[in-house]
Parts: C-alpha cells; sequence; structure tokens
C-alpha cells in the first residue's frame, strides 16, 4: 500500500483508487484514499486518533493500519487488539475484515469462536470487547504493538482506554509500536476524547503534555476525516449523505455526522434543550442579587470520587439588571451563581477531603463571594446525615457551623430529578410562538465551568433511557436535581 494514490474512474465506470508503478495505473484491491486515510496509515507518531464526519473510511483505514506490516518480517512478534465495548458492536468490524481481509490476503485465516486473525507468517490481530475498566486485566501483562479502539466516543471516559496504553510494547526493535483510535464526534465519551485531543483546534498537531513528575507523555495527534473525501462511496451511493440527514435525531448530531463537529452538546440527558446562548449568563457582581432574592447552596458527597458544591440565586420576580440586560423576570429563575468542584484534576477523581475541611472552605468562598451571611441551608446527600456511633459527616459539619436539610431521595426521585431539570432548562428559553416566557428556567454563570463541561452532555443510560448512566461524572448533576427538586416540591428540614 504506497502512499501515492490517484483517484479516477475505470473504464466500468467505478471509481477506484490506482497507484503509480512506472507511469502505469495498477488497482490493487484496496488502497487508502488520497486525504485523511493516507494521513493515518503513515502517520509516525505513536497515538493516532481518526475523528470525524461518519464515511471517510474510518473503520476500513483502522483495520488496514494494522494489516500494513503483516509480512514485513516482525512474524508472531506483530500483534494486534481492537476493541469495541461490546461483542455484538464487533459485528461490523467482523464483516469489514472479512471483506478486505480475504481479498488482500487470501491465507489469512479468520477464527471466529475468538475472533482472531492469523497470518500464515504468525503476525494475528485479536477483536476483543472492552466495557468496563475490569476488563483490563483480561489483557494485563500482554504485549500488543499494535492498539486500536474503534468509535472512541462510546467509552464514558478514558480509563479503559489508558489503561490499556502499558500494554503497547514489544522487544523486537525497529518495531512500530501504534496506539489507534477512530470516533465521530458525539456520544458519551465526547467531552473527554476531544479535551485530550484539544478538538477542533489542534487537529494535525502533535501534542506532548507532561506528567506530573515532569516526564512528557508519548506523543498524539488527531487527523480529520470527511465523508467528501470518500469519493468511491459517494461515486457508488449517491444518496449515503441524504440518509446521513434524514437518519440524525438532533442538530447536534448532525452537525456531529455531517459536519463533524466538535462545538456541539453531545450524547446527553439534556442535549437537545441546552442552549449556551440562552443558559449561560455572564458572571455578573453577586452584590447585585436583588435583597428579595433567595440564596442557597446543595451538596454531593464524595471522598474518592468528587464532591459538589453549588450556590443558587431564586428570583422573587424582582429584576437584576446587569450591563443592560435584566434577569430573573419570571419568579422562580434559579441561577447557579458559583460552585466549588471536589477533584483532583483527573475526571471523576476526588481529592479525599474530610467533611470539617469541606464546611471551612464553603465558609471561606462564601466570604470571598461577598454573600456571607445570605446563604441558606439547602439540600444536600441524605447519606451525609448517616450516623455511626453517634457521628456523622453532617455533624461534622455542623461543628463548622454549615447545616443542610435533606435531599429528596424518595423512589423515583432520581428520574424525576432529571425531568424537572429538563422542564426547568426549557422554561429558560423563549416560547416557540414569541413572547415572554411563561415558566421558570435554569441558567448558570459562566464561572461555573465544571457545571458546563459536565451536565449538559450527560449520558442517558442505555438500558433505562429515563435515567442517566451512572457511570458518568454525575456529581454535579445529582447536587443540581436536589437543588431542583426541593424548589419544585418543599422537604421538610433534616434537622441540621
Amino acid at each position: 500500500m504506497t502512499s501515492r494514490v490517484q483517484q479516477e474512474v475505470n473504464q466500468d465506470g467505478i471509481l477506484r483508487p490506482g497507484l503509480y508503478d512506472k507511469g502505469r495505473v495498477i488497482y490493487p484491491v484496496w488502497a487508502p484514499q488520497e486525504g485523511s486515510q493516507e494521513a493515518f496509515l503513515t502517520c509516525p507518531v505513536f497515538e493516532v486518533l481518526y475523528e470525524g464526519t461518519r464515511g471517510p473510511g474510518k473503520t476500513d483505514a483502522l483495520l488496514m493500519d494494522f494489516a500494513q506490516h503483516c509480512g514485513q518480517g516482525y512474524g508472531a512478534e506483530w500483534r494486534g487488539i481492537l476493541f469495541r465495548q461490546t461483542y455484538k458492536q464487533l459485528t461490523d468490524l467482523i464483516n469489514k475484515s472479512q471483506k478486505w481481509f480475504r481479498e488482500v490476503f487470501p491465507e489469512a485465516t479468520y477464527n471466529k469462536a475468538d475472533h482472531t486473525w492469523t497470518w500464515p507468517t504468525g503476525e494475528q490481530l485479536l477483536l476483543r470487547h472492552m466495557r468496563t475498566p475490569s476488563d483490563y486485566w483480561n489483557y494485563h501483562g500482554h504485549a500488543y504493538p499494535w492498539i486500536g479502539f474503534e468509535e472512541l466516543t462510546n467509552w464514558n471516559d478514558p480509563t479503559c482506554y489508558l489503561s490499556m496504553m502499558s500494554c503497547s510494547r514489544s522487544t523486537v526493535p525497529g518495531m512500530p509500536r501504534k496506539y489507534r483510535a477512530t470516533t465521530n464526534p458525539y456520544g458519551p465519551g465526547h467531552n473527554w476524547v476531544k479535551r485530550r485531543w484539544r478538538l477542533p483546534q489542534s487537529r494535525g498537531r502533535i501534542i506532548r503534555d507532561s506528567y506530573r513528575d515532569g516526564e512528557l507523555e508519548p506523543p498524539r495527534v488527531a487527523i480529520h476525516g470527511h465523508i467528501r473525501e470518500n469519493r468511491i462511496l459517494l461515486h457508488a451511493d449517491p444518496e449515503y449523505i441524504s440518509r446521513i440527514r434524514a437518519s440524525a435525531r438532533n442538530p447536534a448530531e448532525l452537525a456531529a455526522w455531517i459536519d463533524g463537529s466538535w462545538d456541539v452538546t453531545s450524547g446527553g440527558m439534556f442535549d437537545d434543550i441546552w442552549d449556551s446562548g440562552r443558559h449561560i449568563l455572564p458572571s455578573f457582581p453577586l452584590h447585585k442579587i436583588p435583597k428579595g432574592w433567595h440564596i442557597d447552596r446543595s451538596f454531593d458527597w464524595g471522598s474518592s470520587k468528587p464532591f459538589s458544591v453549588g450556590w443558587w440565586a431564586e428570583s422573587n420576580g424582582e429584576p437584576l439588571e446587569y450591563d443592560g440586560v435584566v434577569y430573573g423576570r419570571k419568579r422562580g429563575d434559579l441561577i447557579r451563581i458559583a460552585e466549588w468542584y471536589g477533584w483532583n484534576g483527573n475526571r471523576n477523581e476526588g481529592v479525599r477531603m474530610l467533611a470539617k475541611d469541606i464546611a471551612q472552605g464553603i465558609l471561606d468562598r462564601e466570604d470571598d463571594l461577598g454573600i456571607a451571611g445570605r446563604v441558606r441551608p439547602g439540600p444536600a446527600d441524605t447519606s451525609i446525615f448517616d450516623e455511626e456511633n453517634g457521628v456523622s459527616i453532617a455533624r461534622d459539619m455542623l461543628s463548622k457551623k454549615v447545616s443542610w436539610e435533606k435531599a429528596d431521595k424518595s423512589p423515583g426521585s432520581r428520574k424525576q430529578g432529571w425531568e424537572a431539570i429538563r422542564k426547568m432548562l426549557k422554561g429558560a428559553l423563549p416560547p416557540p410562538g414569541g413572547g415572554p416566557r411563561e415558566e421558570p428556567g435554569l441558567f448558570v454563570l459562566d464561572r461555573c465551568h465544571q457545571f458546563i463541561e459536565t451536565v449538559p452532555s450527560l449520558p442517558r443510560d442505555e438500558k433505562d433511557p429515563d435515567d442517566v448512566n451512572t457511570n458518568a461524572e454525575d456529581h454535579i448533576a445529582d447536587e443540581t436535581r436536589y437543588r431542583v427538586r426541593h424548589v419544585r416540591k418543599k422537604v421538610a428540614s433534616g434537622g441540621f
């Protein structure tokens, strides 16, 4: 598979990639098309993400990236493993591998029982699943100089992806080591993938961050593919793009599939109603909040996982004017005015702070924000009230004069909370026919970065679409639904 590729229509009217050989054009069974496929297969960087729209041939290129090194003298040392989340999702990979490998490598064999391709010279490609971090232990200690992930945004967080990097190794000098992945924007893992490759602004740029000890991480780069590059597909199926447009469930999914846009709110419980232009407000000075508004806080406890504190201002209908714009016109409008997210800089990892230290941090922040003395107790995760030998998290925090009420965690409250958030987010939007808003809305100040990053794109649970995926980073969302439910249904104080 040489890198010089020509695109032209052959005598049968079929567009095919052609390879130059001494002035003649030879048509192989498969060759990378000019553009992103070619760039992906020839990229020398260790870690490469092939991202973009649907249809540029990412899966074919991923399979051929491994196969291009078969028969090159590495023998059984050239081993690869290619992941999807489940075996069911491997079906497309299996079908495409059988389509191309049987033609390009007719002597290679496929074992249906263990989903493994073996070449007569000893090379092997394993098709496997990895759904949870614990699945890593099925491969711990193995050596795979080539590792691939298909549809990377299907993974909620980077744990599975990063854990396998320790297995990309070999004792053979000079043999390639490759870490490869493909994906569209959109999906439960949209945010972490976007952040890791700094998309879209860093497409094509080599990224090399430092570990905490100062050592450099392996280099990584994102290569962008677009459906318009796949002239073979569009020549054979001119209506493909139209069908993709018709199948998109919402504008964000359409932008991801057709434009390869990473600037979408993706894969979330709220993605169909979240509008950053409406829901995110500029961070106005908090002393401008009218005295008749109610200010309180909500809390979701976490130690090994992050904790979350949110401060809220609820309008009594008295308008708040800032920079020529009026906010809180509707009685019951709820604005997230500040937050404290207890994470250690790694997604979904906590800081293991003591309850008393968190309470003191809350008071210090309220003083810095200029709202000390105005903040009333709000709802908190009921687990903080659980006592053991007369000790509880709530009592420890009360010793610092930080008190809470019990959040509503009655049966069904979790799903009701998501629906309540959806209702308030919708209430923040103007009616379809124009005119004033009719229902209270939920808003967030632009200083609340962690809310903006984690809540709008919360993934739905695959088995229960009315609930959020419990493996997602939902701590701020939990704390938010406590507060929203507290508004909708007044809950008696928990006694602290």
